[in-house]
């Protein structure tokens, strides 16, 4: 499912549909593809909307990926439920095989054969990746029996009392296939909000498998950032990084001065260019972005041909494609520079310029 809008992204994805955001160096989607072909997939539907042109130029018929890629676009974006029961007459199973279902915007370690392994030993209708995590506030919770079979499903719970697992919905599945005709054609389905819950009142089986490797969603800019020096560091596990893992990446058409320092899975990406004296850690510099002398860029994300000055300090910050920050400027956490904006020279400080 890669048909979001990404709006928790922006700027990241005014021009670039959220899965084709670059992380570690190719769009994040190559790293699902890899892992699932990895894992024993040939097939691929990806339910396309938001900026829906973009992925089959990129992907083509997959078979440089060993797959063979199909595309279904949504005219109008159907939600969860809708976009799975959109692209039904595209799948190959047989009513009571299996079919794999993934989020575009998550980065996981999910062990995907043991899923399909569950779904097949436990008889399920459907099985969820389930996944814990410390809060699970802005998460739907998913409490499960002792055989793992799921009891209800809440939806962002807020109070104490709400919270009654720590198990979270990880957004992959394996759905039996005639399921997935009864969800409704043609309308907005939320598969958390209606499928799930209406399966379970209609006395479905729902199975959940608690795998609690490497898991983030990638849906904040922190998080992207965040996943993609993972990646690099080798911390989230994808065959599809294009080099070794380690503190850096740096692409080969990539420009970095022999002084630059790079640290913390920093990727430099095609094109790009890093001044003597810059010193980067963790951060992404998209292809074609330009970093003057003396920047220093922490637990940030550099737009394609975006430019920041010389000495200016940016931390946890994101700048759109084609934006300019001027020299001497310093922009700390959550700072949004949109794309093809210009920040002036000194113009944004946190701190004095002294």
């Amino acid at each position: 499912m890669v048909g979001g809008k990404g709006t928790r992204l922006r700027p990241l994805t005014v021009h670039t549909p959220k899965p084709m955001v670059p992380a570690a160096g190719v769009p994040f989607l190559t790293h699902q593809l890899a892992r699932a072909r990895a894992a024993g997939v040939e097939h691929i539907v990806l339910a396309t909307s938001y900026l829906a042109e973009v992925f089959e130029p990129y992907f083509g018929d997959g078979a440089a990926l060993g797959l063979h890629i199909e595309y279904v676009t949504e005219e109008e974006p159907l939600g969860t439920g809708g976009a799975i029961r959109n692209v039904a007459s595209r799948l190959h199973s047989g009513p009571d095989e299996p079919v794999l279902i993934f989020n575009g915007d998550i980065l996981t370690g999910l062990d995907i054969r043991a899923l399909v392994r569950t779904h097949e030993t436990t008889g399920a209708d459907v099985s969820l990746h389930l996944t814990k995590v410390t809060d699970p506030r802005a998460y739907g919770l998913v409490p499960t029996d002792d055989t793992g079979r799921v009891l209800a499903f809440l939806e962002k719970p807020q109070t104490p009392e709400e919270i009654v697992t720590d198990q979270i919905n990880a957004g992959a599945y394996v759905f039996r296939r005639s399921v997935i005709d009864t969800i409704p054609a043609g309308r907005v389905v939320s598969v958390e909000r209606e499928t799930f819950p209406g399966l379970l009142t209609a006395g479905a089986h729902l199975q959940g498998m608690v795998d609690s490797t490497y898991w983030l969603d990638l849906g904040t800019p922190a998080a992207f950032v965040r996943g993609s020096a993972d990646l690099v560091l080798g911390r989230a596990p994808s065959p599809a990084v294009p080099g070794r893992c380690g503190d850096r990446l740096v692409l080969p058409t990539a420009t970095v001065a022999p002084d630059a320092k790079l640290a913390g899975g920093t990727v430099v990406g095609e094109g790009a260019f890093v001044a003597e004296g810059a010193r980067v850690f963790g951060s992404t510099i998209l292809p074609g972005a330009v970093i003057e002398p003396g920047a220093v860029i922490t637990d940030s994300l550099i737009g394609t041909r975006a430019r920041v000055g010389e000495h200016t300090v940016l931390t946890g910050t994101v700048i759109g494609d084609g934006a300019v920050v001027g020299p001497r400027n310093e922009l700390r956490e959550g700072a949004r520079v949109w794309c093809d904006a210009t920040i002036p020279a000194g113009a944004l400080r946190f701190s004095s310029d002294q």
